[in-house]
């Protein structure tokens, strides 16, 4: 049997977000080996099942990271903790050479949806993915993008409070921020804002995000609803349980009857609405966490494509 190289990867953050990751490292037949979990709670779920799972762990924080004795072979470190964490946690290990790939918002290397512009950032030692919102969002404003100027995106996020862990909660402000700003970078949009629902349903809800793009001028819908499922579709080959939850919506606003706008006047042009739904994979937190999975996959995805473009960086053999 020929063997097959590995790049050996540690996860930061032994919580909701890096459990879910570390589970479906350990369950991907793809390029990516879990050699380390750090954490800094000894009693944390996440280092416990780790442990159970075979993977070395430390409760030492970075600095536990960086005294294990393989630490050297890691190539690519993930960082599931928060975004003040995160600034730390890169200011330590930047000088080491590791790739850092960022699940929080702090958003000090560029912003990485991986069917949008993945391939534009292979290179960039920090990566940033966005928030769970902006992985759900943003590929479908650049969508929209490719069929006409949108003058102005806005997302609303909705999840289950039940999903929402101590950094999640601890990084809204940032989660807001980061999402607008991505909106218009990754996504193509002039103008971005992004709201960010908790809701406290019991039973939990699964994971809503609305889109709301205001497209200058007279295009074309049956382009822009193409575009959309097209893109829908590329994003489910690694999010399986991300879906449209109804047609995209459209309405026209023309000079008879133009949109009017508190502080930017008048708007001619469609208002186009999308309206999708993420179901977890339930590979830690059950299905109504879509938004802990579609960040915890598309995190894989990206690493997985690393890894790939750089098999000379490999480490361990199997």
């Amino acid at each position: 049997m020929t063997s097959q190289r590995k790049w050996p990867v540690a996860i930061i953050g032994s919580g909701n977000i890096g459990t879910d990751l570390l589970i479906k490292i350990l369950r991907s037949d793809g390029p990516l080996l879990a050699v380390a979990m750090v954490g800094i709670d000894p009693d944390s779920d996440g280092l416990a099942r780790a442990q159970r799972l075979g993977v070395p762990v430390t409760a030492g924080g970075v600095d536990g990271l960086m005294k294990m004795p393989h630490f050297g072979d890691i190539r690519l470190v993930f960082d599931a903790t928060s975004a003040s964490a995160h600034r730390t946690n890169w200011a330590t290990l930047e000088t080491t050479g590791v790739r850092m790939l960022d699940l929080t918002p702090a958003a000090i290397g560029p912003y990485c949806v991986p069917v949008v512009n993945l391939d534009e950032h292979l290179d960039a030692p920090n990566l940033n993915m966005v928030t769970c919102g902006g992985q759900a969002t943003v590929p479908i404003v650049s969508a929209i993008s490719q069929c006409g100027v949108v003058s102005y995106a806005e997302i609303v996020s909705s999840i289950s409070s039940r999903s929402a862990g101590p950094g999640t909660r601890a990084n809204i402000d940032d989660f807001i921020e980061t999402n607008s700003a991505a909106l218009q970078s990754v996504g193509g949009a002039q103008l971005g804002k992004a709201v960010m629902v908790l809701n406290p349903a019991d039973p939990p809800i699964l994971m809503r995000n609305t889109v709301y793009c205001l497209v200058e001028g007279e295009p074309d819908h049956s382009s822009i609803e193409t575009a959309v499922n097209e893109m829908v579709v590329k994003v489910t080959t690694y999010v399986p349980g991300y879906r449209l939850k109804r047609r995209v919506q459209f309405e026209t606003f023309d000079a008879d009857n133009p949109l009017q706008i508190p502080e930017s006047g008048t708007f001619i042009g469609t208002r186009v609405t999308a309206m999708l739904e993420v179901t977890g994979a339930a590979h830690y937190l059950p299905a109504y966490a879509g938004n802990l999975d579609i960040m915890t996959s598309a995190a894989l995805a990206t690493a997985e494509r690393i890894a790939t473009h750089f098999p000379q960086n490999a480490g361990a053999t199997l």
